[in-house]
This record gives structure tokens, sequence and C-alpha cells, in this order.
């Protein structure tokens, strides 16, 4: 009950100060504000982008490495793309070859990009053609919402059947019922099998845009596109409770150097890539970007919390007197301490709440694919470092008004 009547006190007193002084606390409040705003805003940004990105790299499939010809390389330095070039892409041989007899793997498939014009009627679209096989779906979210997904005698055979993206589908078919209907890829016929769902724009698209691909069965795709050369990019996904992916990815090492019949001595001619390891990259981008954002802020702060402390200063010089009539009536150092020390936290949380309904309201600024989302735990740490501000800001304020004599401060003026 007394620590419920020290904080009333303490609030009072705080708010009488504020009221008392509105266009001074306001000033001195805005150093506060610009920090915060600035620590928050830049760390709502990052969260956001990295948030962006990393939704995009997911849509490429969880747990998987991809077998091609060239590593992917993250600020290792100058790329020796010439040391890569004489690769042999992988086969669709080798994917048969892996699908046999792989045991770490959950799903496993082989696919190919091509940008080619489909038409229907009057309507046309450049879009990415995607060869892909039977196990795709299980590696990456295709979301069917009219039609089917491929059967397993359609991929094997290399049926010229097709699944829209759903920008493309819409342009072709404004009013709907386009599942059986026929289109044209590179002047060849294809039936519409199914649909996906409308992704919309990311900021970051890895593998193109769901929305402006078709995809095809794999083998359909070769004799298009590559002269029935059937070569690609195959990606496997690992189990759940592979931890790192060690098992996949050693077994997969074996059977490729196997399949491609090297020597103990000789160096592997594929490259293993990993969608976890560019998050990693790009994780360490935005820590230091982090970074940045809090010594930004820490600039304003600093000056806010100069401000702060120097109306705690002036607060108890002007209310000398009154401690001193506080202390002579009992108080005890620590309600001093505590009032003074509460006014300064007070003051610093409320330019801080100030500074994050900034942030609140910028996150409403359409930025076309990027949303920006002030989540609480940047709103927790935003009250923190307001909180702490005002601790230090008014440490030495309230100490010394705690260390008062009352008597000399009853006599003061």
């Amino acid at each position: 009950m007394k620590f419920i009547q020290l904080v009333f006190e303490s609030f009072r007193f705080a708010w009488q100060a504020l009221k008392g002084n509105l266009l001074r606390t306001l000033l001195s409040l805005l150093g506060v504000t610009v920090g915060i705003f600035s620590i928050i805003g830049v760390l709502t940004m990052v969260d956001s982008l990295e948030a962006n990105i990393k939704n995009s790299l997911s849509s490429i499939g969880e747990k998987t490495i991809y077998v091609d010809k060239f590593p992917w390389m993250f600020g290792e330095g100058d790329y020796p793309w010439w040391k890569y070039f004489q690769r042999p892409r992988p086969k669709y041989s080798e994917y048969q070859f892996l699908k046999e007899r792989i045991k770490s793997a959950n799903a496993i498939t082989i696919m190919d990009y091509s940008v080619a014009n489909a038409k229907y009627e009057n309507s046309s679209f450049d879009a990415l053609c995607h060869g892909i096989t039977a196990d795709f779906n299980l590696i990456t979210e295709v979301p069917i919402i009219e039609g089917r997904y491929f059967t397993e005698q359609e991929v094997n055979s290399g049926s010229s059947v097709a699944i829209l993206g759903g920008e493309i589908y819409n342009t072709f078919f404004p009013d709907g019922n386009g599942i059986g209907k026929s289109i044209k890829i590179k002047g060849q016929k294809f039936t519409v099998i199914g649909t996906q769902e409308i992704k919309g724009k990311q900021l970051v698209d890895v593998g193109g845009n769901p929305d402006q691909k078709i995809y095809i069965p794999f083998l359909k795709h070769k004799r298009m596109f590559s002269s029935g050369n059937l070569y690609g990019m195959i990606q496997l996904q690992a189990f759940e409770d592979d931890e790192n992916m060690v098992a996949l990815e050693g077994e997969i090492t074996g059977l490729m150097r196997t399949v491609r019949g090297l020597r103990p001595t000789q160096e592997d001619n594929f490259a293993l890539n990993r969608p976890d390891a560019a998050a990693n990259a790009l994780s360490s981008v935005f820590s230091s970007l982090r970074v940045g954002g809090y010594i930004i802020g820490a600039f304003a702060l600093l000056i806010g919390g100069f401000g702060i402390a120097n109306i705690m200063f002036v607060s108890v010089k002007e209310r000398t007197n009154i401690i001193g009539i506080q202390k002579s009536l009992g108080a005890k150092n620590y309600f001093i301490l505590f009032q003074f020390l509460f006014e300064s936290v007070f003051l610093c949380v409320l330019g801080g709440l100030i500074g994050l309904l900034l942030v609140y309201l910028i996150s409403f600024i359409d930025l076309g694919s990027l949303d920006l989302i002030l989540t609480s735990g940047n709103m927790i740490v935003g009250l923190f470092i307001a909180s702490f501000i005002g601790i230090l800001s008014g440490i030495i304020p309230a100490s010394q008004a705690a260390a008062m004599n009352p008597v000399i401060a009853i006599r003061s003026k």
C-alpha cells in the first residue's frame, strides 16, 4: 500500500512538472523521441526486410540442397567462375540415380527454367516456364486453388499439361473456367489442369514470381527448350531430424561422385548449394545494419538524456523548499530519490512512446512490396532503452535531492 502511495505521489509531481513547464519539457523530450524513433525505425525496417527476404528464400524449399555446377558464394572474395564453367550440369539420369538410391532425402526433384511467350486467344504473357517433376510440390508449396497437380504418369511421359500462376490465369481467363482449356506455349498446345492462388509481389522473388510462372513436366520442358538435352538442377529435401542436413549432404556427395566416376584424389565437379547459407549471410548484413541503427539513435538519445538531466536539475532547484518540508515531515531519503527518479523515467518513457507512435504511423505508408511491421519485441526494446536513459539522466539530480539537509532546504528560496 505504501509503495502504491509512493508511486501515485511521484506520478502527481511528475505530471505537475510536465504541465507547469510544458514547452521546456516538450523540447527536452524531443531528443528522446528522435532517438527512440531512429533506433526502432531502423530496427523495424531491417526486421521487415529480413522477414521479407527470408520468406522469399523459404519459397524455394526449407531444409533443401541444390545440386548444380556453380556454387553459391556469399561474401567470399572473388568468384572463380572459370573453375566451374567446364563442369557438367546435372543430368536427368543422375537425378534418377539419386532417386533410386538416396535414403536421407524426404523428396527429390529436377527442374529447369526458360522464359517463353504463352498465348490464349488474343491474350499473351511472357511467362517463366518451369519444368518440374512429380515430387516438386513436396519440397516447394504449390497452392492449387482450382484444378489439380500433375500425376506421376503425366510427368514421366512429358505430357502437354500446365499449371498456371495466378496472374497468368487471371489474364487469360478473367471470368474463370480456364481448367481444361488449351493455351499455347512457344507455339505448342498445353491443357490447363490447375492454377495457383495469387501470392503477390515480393521485395525479392527468389526463383521468380510464382504468379508469373507456368509449371510443366520436366521432360516436356527439355524437348521444347533444350532440344532434348536432359540437364537441369537437382533439388533434395532433408528429413526434419537431419540436424544441419549433415546426413543428406554426405550421402549426396558420395552418390554424385559414384555416378560421375570420380577417383578419390579428384575434387568434386559439382556444387551443393543451400538456401540457408544465403539466409546466414544476410543475417550478418542485417546485424550490421542494426548496429548502425543503434549508433545513429545513440547520438540523439545522448542529447535527449542531457536535456532530461537538465530538466531534473532545474526541477530539484525549483522544489528545494518543498523537499525540505517533505523531509522535515518525515519523508525518507528513498522517497525523495524515487520521486525524482520516477519523474525522469516518466518523461523519457513518454518521449519513447511518442517515438514509437511515429514509427507505428510510418508503418501505414505504402512502400510497395515491403510491409513495415512494428513488432512487440521492438516496442519493448524501445521502452527499455527509454527507461534506461531516464534512470541515467535522473540518478544524479535525484541523489542530490535525497541528500539535502532539510533545514537548509527549507531556508532556500
